[in-house]
């Protein structure tokens, strides 16, 4: 490859949001009509408003491929989705023209190809492409994550319908959305999910008739009463009270508001998340934190449903409406065993008072519960973090943000954190909330430590500085010293220190389960993850580690265990594919590894260590051609300065290829740049073969685990 023709243009795998379009039945048409339909089809979406302001903008990028092409609007998620509904109503007057359509915000990037030509590449591109794919003519479909995009803004809610997943190229699955309304769209089931239904249906009766030699009838009756057994366990199992955990334990659920159509869900899910830190000032009361309950923000949300999934005794529900300077909130305390209402009250008040009715909810669920306060839980219960109302506002906003976990996301929670920080210097939870979210991108995306550890370093030392019985401050400083300092004592010593402040933070155990894991301490850190677990069930990060910890131990078969009740929950979250693709490596199983690190990479938006398990995988199997082609794909990335991409990524291919002269370099790469992956060096078994390398064991005397 001529690396003068790979030279990266400005865009750099930045997230385009992508609009995918083809004429279903093309290849069937004679020439004169192909050419007749693909200018009319480039007339009419040319023609459209959102077309024209991106242009006009310079934040529009076009791509032909033929019987269609790909837009990527580089100005807001919204931009391909009103292209499309303007598209679909235009078509309405060209029923000769079979369009299918695709959206999805991915990465993409700009380049230069073999014929010296521009053009577009990225799973950006190609995800846009398997989303169209799964439709027939006028679909308009959505990736899961382009609707979830969408789903923050109530006025598309009513037009997203889930038709659930659909297997596209090498297998792999994507969630899809389809968007329809009586003008635009297409409202019928894609024929491939129609087809897929049929298949699978047909394939467990007939399995189940072979097997048995029952006639069809006998089988569909049996299939039936078999689902009313399941039904019925499973509601006795959900509904168990003996799932809640002992003792007074509470979840506060995102605030409902008022009125459907006035979603604020800043505040909504701010009001729950203040009133979570307040209540957790007491070490007798259990809290759900805001990870674990920010699923339940569905305005028909069930509260005793929740309740039982959330393993609580009882769950803290409100509405909230906000006119102007005016604020009514409208809260009920709900004992999970029975639905019965402990208490209720409605409150009306100056949104500039509302510190006070938070103050007063938290006294009054206290007391509902009859916990009794120390003078410090006391003390701490009517602590006001700030007086500041707008930098209380712009703190709640970069909470939002945060808890969504996606690197551009939380990119957009700093600025909110650093602007409420510019309001009120001595606001020591927004403190807190940078240290997190620059901790939280070092781990979670491909961005170089040095570049954010620092920040969140200082950030968690300011905020103790200014509130030293922040507990969680001082777990993510602990995270932090051992991260990027390398000193695990006083890593250790932070986390203690917070669990004493908070022994029920499940925050706090598992940053110490963490640290514990990582030096090989395996039987303190699996009991520790267990705590965190009692104490949040159904957080997907922290049941993916789980996982993860079993794995480092070499228990594989509990990780695998442990792994699927993660997905159990939620198919979705690429960290629980990615460990347990590792697993199935470990265990010889490439293939299913395979596919895991295949979902791990999509989900993730191309994540390099999905990408570089991908390669490792490969050369255990003996696909030397494939690792060596992701190798190239990651150096050029990396040597491109497109896209960080962490050293030891590309140290595990060359592992895997059995060159570990390379291996090393790039390690000691990895340790000139504080890889923060390089904390895990010790317990993982990829690297077993090189625990006798002096190389090696040099670089973990450097990072303090040998």
């Amino acid at each position: 490859m001529n690396p003068a023709s790979s030279q990266p243009s400005e865009l750099k795998f930045e997230i385009g949001h992508v609009l995918f379009i083809d004429i279903v039945g093309y290849s069937k048409l004679l020439i004169d009509q192909q050419s007749e339909q693909i200018q009319k089809l480039w007339q009419i979406v040319r023609g459209t408003e959102q077309f024209r302001i991106a242009e006009a903008e310079g934040k529009l990028l076009r791509l032909s491929t033929g019987d269609g092409g790909a837009l990527v609007f580089r100005n807001s998620p919204e931009a391909p989705v009103l292209c499309a509904i303007e598209i679909s109503k235009a078509l309405r007057s060209h029923p000769e023209l079979k369009v299918r359509m695709g959206i999805h915000s991915g990465p993409v990037n700009e380049i230069t190809d073999l014929n010296e030509q521009a053009n577009i590449a990225g799973a950006g591109i190609n995800v846009a492409k398997r989303v169209m794919d799964c439709g027939d003519a006028g679909h308009i479909l959505l990736s899961k994550r382009a609707a979830e995009d969408l789903e923050q803004y109530p006025q598309w809610r009513s037009q997203l319908h889930d038709l659930g997943e659909c297997e596209v190229k090498h297998g792999t699955r994507l969630q899809i959305v389809s968007l329809y309304s009586d003008k635009v769209g297409n409202p019928e089931l894609p024929e491939q999910f129609e087809q897929s239904g049929k298949e699978a249906s047909a394939l467990i009766a007939k399995s189940t008739a072979k097997r048995f030699g029952w006639n069809w009838v006998v089988v569909g009756t049996a299939a039936v009463i078999l689902a009313m057994i399941i039904g019925f366990i499973a509601l006795r199992v959900n509904r168990s009270p003996s799932m809640s955990i002992p003792g007074k334990s509470i979840a506060v659920l995102p605030f409902k508001p008022l009125v459907a159509q006035d979603r604020d869900q800043v505040l909504e899910m701010g009001m729950a998340d203040t009133l979570i830190t307040k209540l957790s000032s007491s070490q007798k009361l259990i809290v759900r934190s805001l990870n674990s309950v920010r699923k339940y923000d569905g305005l028909n949300q069930d509260p005793v449903a929740a309740g039982h999934e959330l393993r609580v005794n009882t769950v803290l529900e409100g509405n909230v409406e906000r006119s102007g300077n005016q604020i009514r909130l409208t809260t009920r305390l709900i004992n999970v065993a029975d639905g019965a209402s402990l208490w209720a009250e409605t409150f009306d008040e100056k949104f500039t008072n509302v510190f006070a009715l938070q103050d007063a909810i938290s006294e009054k669920v206290a007391a509902a519960l009859a916990v009794r306060l120390s003078g410090e839980e006391q003390k701490r219960l009517a602590q006001k973090d700030t007086d500041n109302i707008e930098a209380y506002q712009l703190f709640l906003t970069g909470r939002y943000h945060f808890a969504k976990v996606i690197p551009a996301e939380l990119r957009a929670s700093i600025g909110f954190f650093e602007q409420a920080i510019a309001l009120d210097p001595g606001y020591a939870q927004a403190y807190y909330g940078l240290a997190e979210a620059n901790r939280s991108l070092s781990i979670t995306a491909d961005v170089p430590s040095s570049e954010c550890l620092p920040k969140a370093e200082n950030a968690a030392r300011k905020a103790i500085e200014l509130d030293d019985g922040l507990a969680e401050a001082h777990a993510s400083l602990g995270f932090c010293l051992c991260w990027y300092d390398w000193d695990w004592k006083a890593a250790e010593g932070e986390v203690e220190r917070a669990i004493t402040l908070n022994p029920n933070s499940a925050f706090a155990h598992f940053v110490h389960a963490h640290i514990l894991s990582d030096q090989g301490r395996h039987e303190e850190a699996l009991a520790e993850i267990k705590r965190v677990r009692e104490l949040d069930p159904v957080f997907l990060l922290f049941r993916a580690l789980e996982g993860m910890f079993y794995f480092h131990a070499g228990r594989n078969q509990e990780a695998i265990t442990a792994l699927e009740s993660a997905l159990a929950l939620d198919q979705n979250f690429w960290i629980t594919h990615l460990t347990l693709g590792k697993v199935y490596t470990q265990l010889g199983k490439y293939p299913e590894a395979h596919a895991e690190f295949v979902r791990a990479r999509e989900l993730s938006h191309g994540n390099s260590e999905a990408i570089a398990s991908l390669g490792y995988v490969a050369a255990l199997a003996g696909e030397t051609a494939t690792a060596q082609q992701i190798l190239g794909e990651l150096l050029q990335l990396r040597n491109g300065q497109t896209h960080y991409v962490p050293p030891i990524n590309i140290a595990l291919i060359c592992n895997g290829m059995g060159d570990k002269t390379e291996a090393l370099n790039w390690l000691s790469k990895a340790v000139d740049e504080r890889d923060v992956r390089l904390t895990l060096l010790k317990v993982d078994p990829r690297w077993d073969s090189f625990r006798g390398e002096q190389g090696f064991i040099a670089v973990l005397k450097r990072v303090g685990l040998q």
